[in-house]
């Protein structure tokens, strides 16, 4: 990353492990702050193979048994690794109807994701990919992480109903999230999203970064 971008990102506030930490799990650990910026994933119902992922929820079961927050980075590191960058291939083989394929449907979650930008959030980079959906965000104060992703899945699931003329879930209840901690990290994510498309051999209408990669 050259020095003028290194500068940009300064502008970004990061995680901050001295300040409080609002920790919530589910299946997955969810971790807030005040200010900051975050990645996040959500996907599409019937994105993942059942049976890979039952066997990975009791090996991430296990894990976090024996790993009890909060977290040293190797610790990060290595749920990461485990578990975040496995479902993440799996996403990217392409399981399920994908239907996100379908540009007119992709731009529903385009639209979504950009409602509210400038005004509950700041958006930096996302990518809607055939079954899952990749962001980079900082929500403004007073407005809560899980209440803007809410609107956004809650709005494109009825929009794609309607649109496809189906029933039932959309999207999978549970969102990947993760506060960005440094500079460097908020580069690579955003490069992350940004080449996802290329990575994974697709082709997708909407991708965006509104940071400066190269």
């Amino acid at each position: 990353m050259q020095t003028s971008q290194l500068n940009l990102f300064d502008d970004f506030t990061y995680f901050d492990p001295r300040a409080d930490i609002d920790i919530s799990r589910r299946n997955l650990p969810h971790w807030r702050q005040e200010g900051r910026t975050y990645f996040v994933t959500f996907r599409l119902h019937d994105s993942q193979p059942q049976e890979k992922l039952a066997a990975l929820k009791k090996a991430r079961g296990e894990w976090l048994d024996n790993h009890p927050e909060p977290w040293v980075p190797e610790q990060r590191q290595e749920y990461r690794e485990l578990f975040s960058e496995k479902i993440q291939q799996w996403l990217d083989a392409g399981h399920g109807s994908c239907i996100l394929r379908d540009p007119s449907l992709s731009q529903i979650v385009a639209s979504a994701l950009n409602h509210f930008d400038d005004q509950r959030y700041d958006l930096v980079a996302w990518v809607v990919m055939p079954n899952h959906v990749h962001v980079l965000l900082t929500p403004r104060p007073g407005f809560d992480l899980g209440k803007i992703l809410h609107s956004w899945k809650s709005f494109s699931a009825h929009e794609i109903n309607k649109m496809t003329g189906r029933e039932g879930e959309v999207w999978q209840h549970e969102t990947y999230d993760h506060i960005v901690r440094d500079p460097d990290s908020l580069w690579h994510f955003a490069k992350y999203i940004v080449d996802n498309p290329r990575q994974a051999g697709v082709q997708v209408d909407q991708v965006e970064s509104r940071i400066k990669l190269t």
